[in-house]
């Protein structure tokens, strides 16, 4: 068993493992740590624990403190410089005339670089904008490209539930989502329905798929040729949460009917169908 604390480096980021080096600490306590990219500040989100030797990737890094007052001067002096940075980034843009936007700026805790955040819908040669931030910095400077869903998680904001973004909140590393979980879970395929802030496909269509795809396998398809009490037919509607299918008779002058799955025998299974608004909200996914 090997000793860890888990750190995360931005509200809702990824959790990384580090020796806690002899340091008992708590949740929320705020350290500076020791990373592959220089000394780091992060948040505490599991203290002291023993794991699995496997579940440790080595070199296992060290905390180095818990911080302290000059860290916090250190921490509020970075965030001044990354307000002018993003000032003056912005002004080098519009003087470049590239077609990007700038999203943030993060300086790091040692000073060592300023990461620039920018969007974009094509490729950007930034290399003389790279040229002029350094020679106004006098430091090594780093600009990447992100998409929209990552300016979502950095921005945060309240999604059409009321509650925080799920990538804001919580969610450390983004899931795939596709139109095909929105169609299986029996939603109006409207873009505005269906879509986040960020343009793409909401992040909590994922959360219960999986339920919904144990009960597409007990739960015949809409096309599927079914025998029941009733006799033969086709089920014309079907409800995954409730089991109901209603089912339209061989005979077309007979009234459709609706029963529950458990009732149905499956003669000819339906084959799933996509419709030309399907391929057109792809372009959604992300």
């Amino acid at each position: 068993m090997t000793e860890i604390v888990g750190i995360r480096f931005q509200n809702s980021g990824k959790v990384y493992y580090f020796s806690p080096a002899g340091l008992r600490l708590q949740m929320g306590d705020k350290v500076v740590v020791e990373t592959a990219k220089g000394t780091e500040c992060g948040i505490v989100s599991i203290p002291n624990r023993n794991v699995q030797d496997e579940a440790v990737t080595a070199p296992l890094r060290n905390v180095l403190r818990i911080m302290n007052q000059e860290d916090f001067r250190t921490l509020e002096q970075n965030k001044q410089k990354e307000k002018k940075a993003f000032t003056v980034c912005e002004q080098k843009i519009a003087s470049h005339k590239l077609k990007m936007k700038l999203v943030d700026v993060s300086c790091a805790f040692d000073n060592s670089k300023l990461l620039f955040y920018f969007t974009s819908d094509n490729r950007v040669d930034f290399r003389e904008l790279v040229k002029d931030l350094a020679s106004v910095f006098r430091m090594r400077i780093e600009l990447r490209q992100i998409g929209v869903r990552d300016e979502a998680k950095m921005f945060g904001g309240l999604g059409v539930c009321g509650r925080e973004f799920c990538c804001r909140g919580y969610l450390g590393d983004f899931q795939p989502v596709s139109i095909k979980m929105a169609k299986e879970q029996g939603l109006s395929l409207n873009p505005t329905k269906i879509s986040g802030t960020c343009g793409r496909l909401m992040c909590c269509l994922k959360h219960e798929q999986e339920a919904y795809e144990d009960l597409q396998k007990i739960t015949p398809r809409i096309g599927s040729f079914v025998k029941t009490s009733h006799g033969k037919g086709r089920v014309e509607d079907a409800n995954l949460i409730t089991g109901k299918l209603r089912i339209r008779p061989e005979n077309p002058d007979d009234v459709p009917y609706t029963v529950d799955r458990s009732e149905v025998e499956i003669l000819k299974a339906g084959k799933p169908k996509v419709s030309k608004e399907e391929k057109e909200l792809k372009k959604l996914e992300g």
